[in-house]
């Protein structure tokens, strides 16, 4: 470290006071930024997936105490017997849908008699308990043979039976074969390498390439569905968006080491959510003034600057709203680099009244847009209000450099978007839906790293798209893409409504 020049240090008091101000501000900020890091790197998440600890639920995780629980929860069902019915206590029963094999543990017919008297004992009742067992995965070979007849008088009249228009033309995979290898990648996050080891397992050779290949074609196959879904999307009156990087190693003049972005959107029906995910290399306004042409509504997203683009430059009749998840998660920053340093009240004091606001919208959760706008103008307004003169008075005492400043600032900049969903019933407070829907391709990333090439990508988007809907509108993502793989090759055109999520009843299991 070099030595202080004391001779280019100010003469005058005032400016040295001011340099010495500078540099501790400069100091408090450094410290910050360190603290920050280092909580990301090692501390806990306050954003947390609500399911996420159950990652860790292994068998090296369990405890003595979770392991007596279990053992004490493991009691028979309600057993029925002449004279009253005893209960469980605990374990939940197995579901009904699911086929009962029954085994018949009898006596002895040399046990059969009363050891006190010696008299022949008969039957008063029966004790039922249930086991789950499971089979592993079954894969069978389909034949399929196709009669021929010819004529025999002229022999040159022969007609051969026709096979069933195929998603795959040629191929040996069928619709629910093809069903599974999507949803074990796009929903279980199952990479192809580890699905191509599993059915090695079992006697099966299907290299990765070949199911690659698939599910581009699936991808390709569900195109007209995904232009539907996207028609629906863009006539709704609210639509999240959010976006994530992803990496395509084979895209025409890139280098392998750049960065792409999945985007996604949501919306469309209140009851039947719609979610779309679009695969771009670019993260500039460009893509969501694309995506969302022809919409008119309100634009849910957060403050990046590339979706402000779409309220100011081409396209008219879009409102933007802010996310106060992202307002909250500025000032939780701060909260961890500040602990209870100066200026941590501050901090305490946003998050207060921003719980508030969260507060409020649990309690109206099922209450009617009109019932919310009342609601809301009445309780969340004098918040807001309150808010925002409290904001104008920090942002004087606070360094805008500081993560107190910054999330300061955040709230600042956003505030005219954050407070539009007070003045409207159907607007929601924040952006986790869209959150939530692009999670599973997070994950699923996490497991396969990056994509081989940018047809790949858009084949995943197609699939990530069919499925999340699906799921939104009570789906089991298995059975549905089955129907629809089934179905999608006889399907006429004007006929492809039929086929999506919100227009045929929920497939599930039965």
């Amino acid at each position: 470290m070099n030595d202080v020049d004391i001779k280019a240090l100010p003469d005058d008091v005032a400016t040295l006071k001011a340099l010495i101000l500078n540099q501790a501000t400069e100091l408090r900020y450094l410290q910050e930024q360190l603290n920050l890091a280092l909580h990301r790197r090692f501390g806990k998440s306050s954003e947390k997936d609500p399911g996420q600890h159950e990652l860790f639920d292994e068998p090296e995780q369990i405890t003595e105490e979770e392991v007596d629980a279990i053992n004490n929860s493991e009691e028979i069902e309600t057993i029925a017997v002449p004279a009253h019915q005893r209960k469980t206590r605990g374990r939940k029963a197995l579901p009904e849908h699911l086929p009962r094999v029954e085994v018949i543990h009898d006596l002895d017919e040399a046990d059969k008699v009363c050891d006190t008297d010696g008299h022949a004992l008969h039957k008063i009742g029966e004790d039922i308990s249930e086991q789950l067992e499971i089979i592993p995965a079954k894969i069978r070979v389909i034949r399929n043979i196709r009669i021929k007849y010819g004529c025999r008088a002229c022999e040159t009249g022969i007609k051969t039976a026709s096979m069933p228009a195929q998603l795959i033309p040629k191929s040996m995979a069928t619709p629910g074969l093809l069903s599974y290898i999507a949803t074990s990648k796009y929903v279980d996050a199952l990479p192809l390498y580890r699905q191509e080891q599993m059915f090695k397992r079992i006697g099966v050779e299907l290299s990765r390439a070949t199911l690659a290949f698939w599910m581009i074609q699936v991808g390709k196959a569900l195109a007209p569905l995904i232009v539907l879904l996207e028609e629906a999307l863009l006539s709704g009156k609210v639509i999240h968006m959010d976006e994530t990087p992803v990496q395509v190693l084979n895209e025409p003049d890139r280098k392998a080491q750049s960065q792409s972005y999945m985007w996604v959107r949501m919306g469309g029906m209140t009851d039947h959510p719609i979610v779309l995910f679009n695969y771009d290399p670019s993260r500039s306004s460009k893509v969501p003034l694309r995506l969302l042409e022809g919409f008119t509504g309100h634009l849910m997203t957060d403050g990046y600057a590339g979706y402000h683009a779409v309220t100011k430059h081409g396209i008219t009749g879009i409102t933007g709203i802010g996310c106060w998840a992202h307002a909250r998660r500025k000032f939780k920053e701060a909260e961890k680099v500040q602990g209870k340093s100066k200026g941590s009240g501050k901090v305490h004091l946003a998050l207060s009244e921003i719980q508030k606001l969260y507060i409020i919208e649990r309690q109206i959760a099922d209450k009617p847009p009109d019932e919310k706008l009342a609601i809301r103008q009445a309780r969340a307004g004098p918040v807001l209000t309150k808010m925002r003169r409290w904001l104008d008075k920090s942002r004087t005492q606070v360094p805008p450099k500081s993560a107190l400043g910054k999330a300061l600032g955040y709230l600042d900049g956003e505030w005219p978007r954050l407070i539009r969903y007070v003045d409207d019933g159907r607007l929601p407070i924040d952006n986790n839906p869209c959150e939530n829907a692009i999670r599973p391709f997070v994950i699923g990333r996490k497991n396969w790293l990056f994509s081989q090439s940018q047809a790949g990508v858009e084949a995943s988007a197609a699939i990530y798209s069919l499925i999340e809907t699906a799921k939104r509108s009570g789906h089991e993502p298995w059975h549905y893409l089955t129907h629809v793989l089934t179905e999608l090759p006889t399907t006429k055109p004007d006929d492809l409504q039929d086929l999506l999520p919100h227009n045929i009843p929920a497939i599930t299991f039965h």
